[in-house]
């Protein structure tokens, strides 16, 4: 059976192979390990084996986990990274418990998010999650109203925004892929030139990863292919 540790290890190469063919360097993609619906051992066995930064969907799941690896590895220093979409009554314990937020779509949440920041913590890093591809069935902000949110979220003192997110439209023809991911990259490209110091593109899954590096992914997200198939709850 393959390890989760060998499961990194083959997808660290496909991204180092997909930089390197995208002339890009390795460092500058992150691996986000995206351990939604798997347990605190799947996360302990991703992290003995050099990984570090972790993507959650679901908060309450989210929330057990990081203190059952509390509990099993005190001295464990893991990077959180909320993922999936933001209920209005979920912003505080988002704010107190995360590292990162990649799915700020709408002023309202960014707002509650800064004002429930606690002060001791660093400014909250977040992205604006963009429907690049304009699904009804898809969370995110439309491109046209995004340069406006940005400068609004840009101001908020515990925010420090980073970049922009997405989940495009799946698509088998790797050149397909890339169409969405490049108007991402676009517009990301379209705020720093109106003077946002954004660094960060977060798009890329398991099957699209060669494509989202090739468009400046600068963080992958990553599930399928370090922990296998989920196994939904009904």
């Amino acid at each position: 059976m393959v390890s989760i540790s060998q499961n990194l290890q083959a997808v660290r190469q496909r991204i180092d192979a997909a930089a390197a063919s995208a002339l890009r360097a390795p460092q500058s993609v992150s691996l986000l390990a995206v351990s939604k619906t798997f347990g605190a051992d799947a996360v302990i066995a991703a992290a003995q084996a050099g990984q570090r930064a972790f993507g959650e969907n679901y908060l309450q799941e989210a929330l057990d986990k990081m203190a059952a690896v509390r509990a099993a590895h005190p001295g464990l220093l893991l990077e959180w990274h909320f993922i999936g979409p933001i209920q209005s009554n979920k912003t505080r314990p988002i704010a107190e418990n995360f590292d990162w937020v990649h799915s700020v779509d709408r002023e309202k949440i960014a707002q509650r998010l800064n004002d429930q920041r606690p002060a001791d913590l660093p400014p909250l890093n977040v992205c604006l999650q963009v429907n690049i591809s304009g699904e009804d069935s898809k969370s995110g902000a439309a491109p046209g109203d995004v340069p406006e949110l940005a400068r609004r979220i840009s101001v908020m003192p515990r925010l420090r925004l980073r970049g922009l997110m997405t989940i495009p439209e799946p698509a088998d023809d790797p050149q397909e892929q890339r169409v969405p991911l490049r108007r991402l990259r676009e517009l990301q490209t379209l705020l720093q030139d109106q003077g946002l110091n954004l660094d960060t593109l977060s798009m890329g899954m398991s099957s699209d990863l060669e494509a989202a590096v090739a468009e400046g992914a600068t963080i992958v997200r990553i599930g399928t292919a370090i922990f296998g198939h989920r196994h939904y709850a009904t």
